[in-house]
């Protein structure tokens, strides 16, 4: 199949990566992609995770995938198995195994117990509300807890009790010993441990204490001799913190945190609270609903893994931020569709059409390209007296400028021959039912000089043609920013549920596809001529029974603005 070739904008990454290598500072580059198994991945996930594992790629280093699972409360096997999914099926692989957090707790609690006995951190009784209102503000300086003098032997004692589980959840917390009154929030001596009786997913109930996000990051980084620990800007304020522990623990290595600017995309959601919310109050069939911006979403909607990454080369890696157009998206996703998926005739809304001059019993094997562009072959399409063609295709009172079929009128049937209208069939409640036409013998695939015929429509044989159901998907969001209220609920409670659009999702029943979609696989993906871009359904198609999911429509609007 080809590529589409789609330039790709700066990566502000690639020239530091470089001149790391050059200058003989590092021999192989090593990156990670560190999610938390807390939901699925989203179309976030996958400009860091095409960035880190292309910059391993690109510069012949490597990648890997670690969980950063130190909130076994929010975490799940099964987001842990989807998230390998999503990795995997945008075309990437991770160096060895996969590695967790919880593979360096033993480790990450050796180190804090250095701080301890370098007098670098200390087990503080201050309840989460007393320990907000000591941290201070961006205005005012934090004051310091009144544990922060306890001896090293009391905190020694006092932290090995808190792991043998003497002590309820909240009661106590280990705490860095650092800056009170820094500028710098994160600095304001930092959680480091937290009391949670929890079942870990991996370690069991092996552990009662877990360590903070801050505390794992970059030791873990440290111990996989990370070179270049790859964020998003929001972290920027976390890094002196990251610091700090590298410089103050004997670790290995001290990795370099660099930021990037998030994937902000319009018409979405990409809170995993917000996600997640979607699912559990069921507005959303599930984490892989074809219109969540989760990876397993657009996966089951007919995004292809190659377009994915084609859209993150188009939007390129930088500081500055902004707002991606989603049409920046539905354009790489149609650039490659259009490349490389088969074409083939899909009848929406049947309506059915007898040809009477055409012999009866007779059937001509029509044969027409798999791709106008691409050599992948032909498919036979069995034409006969009786086929559908789409209601929409047919106006007994057209507007100015139609180019369809309309009473005594003429159009050609794709691949086929001319038909005229010559008459309508209807039922008792006056609904047209039927179409009698008749066609042209001398048109088959020309049209004689001096004939000039308006439009070309699609059809499908009625014998032999696949009866299927198609679900037509928009967006998810009415609103470009769903994150802000609609105007009418401002005030009211209003939030991004109230930007939910009703119409995100129809489903046709008793559409009619060519016979060469009888057998059909999951995830196979067609151009259905003048109707849009189509996949077959993972989870709810059948053999013999296709489910096809719209996967974006045929106008490209962001590529004519």
């Amino acid at each position: 199949m080809s590529k589409p070739e789609t330039p790709a904008a700066a990566n502000f990454l690639r020239p530091i990566v470089q001149s790391d290598l050059d200058a003989g500072k590092h021999a192989k580059i090593v990156t990670r992609f560190p999610p938390e198994p807390n939901g699925y991945l989203h179309i976030g996930h996958a400009k860091s995770i095409c960035l880190n594992f292309g910059l391993a790629e690109e510069f012949g280093g490597e990648c890997n995938l670690r969980f950063d699972d130190t909130n076994p409360a929010k975490e799940d096997q099964e987001y842990i198995d989807a998230i390998k999914r999503d990795v995997e099926w945008l075309g990437f692989k991770w160096a060895g195994q996969e590695r967790y957090a919880s593979d360096y707790f033993e480790q990450l609690h050796d180190w804090a117990v250095h701080l301890i006995n370098t007098g670098k951190a200390f087990v503080c009784d201050l309840s989460a509300e007393q320990a907000k209102e000591y941290r201070g503000s961006l205005s005012e300086p934090g004051r310091n807890s009144p544990w922060r003098d306890r001896s090293v032997e009391e905190n020694l004692d006092l932290f090995a009790r808190m792991r043998a589980g003497e002590f309820p959840d909240g009661a106590r917390a280990l705490r860095a010993k650092i800056d009170m009154a820094s500028p710098n929030m994160n600095l304001r001596d930092p959680i480091l441990y937290r009391i949670r009786h929890a079942h870990h997913h991996q370690t069991g109930n092996a552990w009662c204490i877990y360590p903070s996000y801050d505390f794992t990051h970059g030791q873990s980084d440290a111990i996989e001799g990370v070179t270049h620990s790859i964020c998003t800007l929001e972290f920027e304020d976390h890094r002196p913190l990251y610091e700090w522990f590298l410089a103050n623990l004997p670790v290995p290595c001290a990795p370099r945190q660099y930021e990037f600017a998030r994937l902000n995309l319009n018409y979405t959601i990409t809170s995993k609270r917000k996600l997640k919310q979607l699912v559990d109050e069921k507005h959303v069939e599930g984490w892989d609903d074809p219109r969540m911006s989760t990876l397993s979403g657009y996966r089951r909607r007919g995004y292809t893994p190659a377009s994915l990454r084609n859209f993150c080369d188009m939007i390129g890696v930088n500081r500055a931020g902004g707002v991606v157009d989603i049409g920046m998206l539905e354009f790489a996703i149609r650039e490659d569709l259009d490349a490389n998926a088969p074409r083939a005739m899909c009848v929406l809304r049947p309506l059915k059409v007898v040809i009477t001059n055409y012999p009866e019993g007779r059937i001509e094997d029509l044969a027409l390209p798999r791709h106008p562009k691409q050599d992948m072959g032909v498919r036979v399409l069995p034409f006969s007296r009786e086929l559908y063609i789409d209601r929409d295709d047919y106006m007994e009172s057209p507007p100015k400028g139609y180019k369809r079929l309309e009473p005594g009128g003429e159009v050609r049937l794709r691949g086929s021959y001319v038909i005229r209208a010559d008459e309508t069939v209807r039922d008792a409640g006056g609904n047209i039912v039927e179409l009698r036409c008749s066609y042209d013998q001398n048109t088959l695939g020309k049209n004689p000089e001096g004939r000039k015929v308006k439009g070309v429509i699609h059809w499908v044989p009625a014998e032999g043609s696949v009866e299927c159901e198609v679900r037509l998907y928009d967006r998810l969001f009415r609103s470009a920013n769903p994150e802000k209220a609609p105007e009418e609920s401002e005030g009211q409670g209003g939030s991004f549920l109230d930007n939910i659009n009703p119409e995100s999702l129809q489903v046709l029943r008793g559409c009619r596809a060519e016979p060469s979609l009888a057998q059909v696989q999951a995830e196979e993906r067609f151009q259905f001529e003048r109707e849009g871009y189509f996949c077959v359904d993972l989870k709810d198609s059948r053999p013999g029974v296709p489910v096809f999911n719209r996967t974006v429509t045929l106008r490209d609007s962001w590529g004519q603005a």
